[in-house]
Order: structure tokens, then C-alpha cells, then sequence
């Protein structure tokens, strides 16, 4: 079924519903809306974070650490 007969379907049913059911369909559709616009929204965050060269700089950490620095060392004997 295409999306225009769908959503005639969907009028002609609404249309039939009492005055509060009409409401519970309109909160729905609401929430509907607002769930994929936040997730279109955190996509375009996603997106602009990934490309971002904000935080390049932890790619190139240098390593503050090494064996020698180790008071003592663990020896898994089991």
C-alpha cells in the first residue's frame, strides 16, 4: 500500500474515534516525530564529532609510562 492510501486509511479510521482516542492518536504521532528528530539530531552530532580535530591531539599521546617504571611486577602463576 503507498504512503497517500495509508494515510487516507489512517483519516478515515481517526475520523471514527472519539474525541479522546482522537488525542491518544495525535500524542503518538507527536512522540513518533520527536523520536526520529532526536535521532536525526544525534546522527548530525555523531557526524560533526567524527570530523571534528577537536580531540587529534589523543591520537598522538605520548607514552608517559614504560616496564621500567613498574615498582613491582605481576606474575600470573595459577
Amino acid at each position: 500500500m503507498k504512503r497517500e492510501q495509508l494515510i487516507e486509511n489512517t483519516i478515515e479510521k481517526i475520523s471514527k474515534l472519539p474525541d479522546h482516542k482522537v488525542k491518544e492518536v495525535s500524542d503518538f504521532a507527536e512522540f513518533l516525530l520527536n523520536k526520529l528528530e532526536n535521532k536525526n539530531l544525534t546522527k548530525g552530532i555523531e557526524s560533526l564529532a567524527s570530523n571534528s580535530s577537536t580531540f587529534s591531539f589523543l591520537e598522538e599521546e605520548e607514552e608517559l609510562y614504560s616496564i621500567k617504571d613498574l615498582k613491582e611486577v605481576y606474575n600470573d602463576k595459577r
